[in-house]
């Protein structure tokens, strides 16, 4: 017990030392910790850590996911479904069985089934690498997305494809039912996802403690799993549509400060395990190769045929990316014509003088957000550079070496087959991980404007900053004990939103006294006013995901700020 909690010690200190030296490096966490992980391995008298399956795929992956859903706008995950779609379940599927092949005419000892299995092992790459390079390199949001998005689902698809083949290696295997199997899995796991998600949502939304609100939003995530694994459907995919739907009605259900406890708690979390997973992933390196030896198996061997899987998910990779992004190039070229018909539509609308009856104003917020996505898929192409990227973006990690130690004990070679994966993980991590950065400054992408996000964040502002204003200028504001607000405090309210709009100076501020009961009040109502207004601009789509999540964070930190008796500007 005590060498255990030592390990467990040790290794919570190493994440944070390579997590700070990978951020000051520019390199990867991922990168370093399984390169150092696979140095210690070989320090002699280091304990050997054994890993149960069962651990990772029920206890780390849930939270891991759940954690990078609740992050994830379900607007941009909506808009590029397609593309996701294509590289989570139709590229797992068509890897698992190109490696499968590979496998099958290389140990004639394995059935097909069995080669299918490894094949679903390393089948799906893990986006954990992928979107820290790309966040740190300002990669365009809708990569990171895609990228992201990919990351989320198609741990399910390969999990599901991996217990079909493994069920196949004992004999029991029908196409027909192989297909009615994954279909059950993912509409099964879509409900129990729905319906934990909401039922969770509507719970909290009635909690007005944050620390207990957070607590329960730690087994959320086992929640929509558990259930869904004991019916046989993809308890992964249970926990995204969860996570997915916690996220999106966030805004609109939790107070300011139960929002930001929970992401504070939550990126902890996220850091801790998936890099945790990655330091154990390089510090098995060692005892696999142990393994391998005392199977006598050759290690040699094993390692060129880990190269040679790589390679095969990498041709596999890059002869999928080809029609994905040819079918973003017609569709681009389809938005761009809709989007100008959709205007036209729109300005007819905008001509009436006339006040909106309540059916109007619906369908024109209904075509204000088909205008937005299409404009969207118009302007934000990602063209052949963006598919290299993608494609040379297929690093495996933490489900591989999961789904690795779960293969039957009786399948020949499971050592090697073992090593093969973990060469995988750890050549596509290092190797395609560590080159992505120059790849990205070789073909000259750039990442996010930052003058156009000032500008876009300004415009934000300044709409928030109405909605605000629109509230101090009605005729029936009133204290809540039905008094007016005195005529300084509404003065010194105004102006406050309008320095946060960057409209007048802070110095203007000073001359500007207020009684701190009535302040405080009009501040909470201004507040509550912005986050209806920012509420209502996110249902139209006219802003950009990356304005959006900052100015809920702002408005957050002021709720936040507030509640805890602080000035808010």
């Amino acid at each position: 017990m005590h060498e255990t909690e030592m390990l467990i010690i040790a290794g919570v200190l190493v994440i944070v030392a390579i997590s700070w030296f990978a951020s000051r490096l520019g390199v990867a966490a991922p990168i370093l910790l399984t390169v150092v992980g696979a140095g210690i391995s070989f320090v002699p008298g280091t304990p050997s850590v054994v890993l149960d399956p069962d651990l990772i795929l029920t206890v780390v992956l849930p939270p891991l996911l759940f954690a990078a859903a609740i992050n994830m706008p379900v607007r941009d995950f909506r808009r590029d479904l397609s593309s996701i779609t294509i590289l989570s379940v139709v590229l797992v599927i068509i890897s698992a069985f190109a490696v499968g092949t590979f496998i099958y005419w290389l140990f004639p000892a394995l059935n097909f089934a069995a080669s299918v299995a490894i094949g679903a092992v390393v089948a799906p790459p893990d986006a954990v690498a992928a979107t820290a390079i790309g966040k740190r390199l300002g990669l365009p949001r809708r990569l990171v997305t895609i990228l992201e998005g990919e990351g989320l689902v198609n741990d399910a698809t390969a999990l599901v494809l991996l217990r079909t083949a493994v069920a196949a290696i004992a004999g029991a295997f029908s196409f027909t039912e192989a297909v009615g199997e994954f279909v059950f899995a993912v509409i099964i796991a879509l409900v129990i996802g729905l319906g934990v998600g909401l039922l969770a949502v509507a719970v909290r939304s009635h909690l007005d403690q944050p620390v207990l609100n957070t607590l329960i939003s730690f087994v959320v995530p086992f929640i929509a799993f558990i259930p869904a694994e004991h019916v046989h459907a993809s308890g992964v995919l249970s926990v995204v549509i969860a996570g997915l739907v916690t996220g999106a009605m966030a805004p609109r259900r939790f107070t300011a400060s139960a929002r930001v406890t929970e992401r504070t708690n939550w990126r902890t979390i996220q850091l801790l395990l998936e890099n945790g997973v990655f330091l154990v992933m390089g510090y098995q390196v060692e005892d696999l190769l142990e393994d391998v030896h005392f199977s006598q198996d050759s290690v040699a061997t094993t390692i060129w045929l880990g190269l040679g899987t790589v390679a095969v998910l990498l041709v596999v990779r890059v002869l999928v990316m080809i029609p994905l992004i040819h079918h973003l190039f017609i569709l681009q070229k389809h938005s761009a014509q809709k989007a100008e018909i959709l205007s036209d539509v729109l300005d007819g609308f905008q001509l009436d003088d006339g006040p909106l009856t309540e059916n109007t104003a619906r369908v024109t917020r209904r075509l204000q957000r088909r205008h937005a996505d299409a404009t969207f898929h118009a302007t934000q192409g990602l063209g052949w550079r963006g598919g290299a990227v993608l494609a040379w973006s297929g690093m495996r990690g933490v489900v591989t070496l999961a789904a690795a130690q779960s293969l039957p004990w009786t399948m020949p070679h499971r050592s090697q087959l073992m090593l093969i994966a973990l060469i995988v993980a750890i050549v596509t991590l290092v190797i395609q991980g560590g080159t992505l950065p120059f790849l990205i400054s070789a073909l000259g992408i750039r990442g996010t404007d930052e003058e156009k996000d000032r500008r876009e964040m300004q415009l934000l502002r300044l709409d928030l900053a109405e909605a605000a204003g629109a509230l101090l200028d009605s005729p029936e504001l009133r204290q809540s004990n039905g008094h007016p607000f005195d005529p300084e405090v509404l003065r010194r309210a105004r102006a406050a939103r309008l320095v946060l709009a960057n409209k007048v100076d802070r110095e203007d501020l000073e001359a500007l006294a207020t009684p701190l009961m009535q302040y405080r009040e009009l501040e909470r109502r201004m507040l509550e006013a912005e986050q209806a207004a920012l509420l209502d601009i996110r249902a139209s789509r006219t802003y950009s995901s990356r304005a959006l999540e900052a100015a809920q964070h702002q408005i957050d930190n002021a709720g936040v700020r507030l509640e805890a008796g602080r000035p808010v500007h």
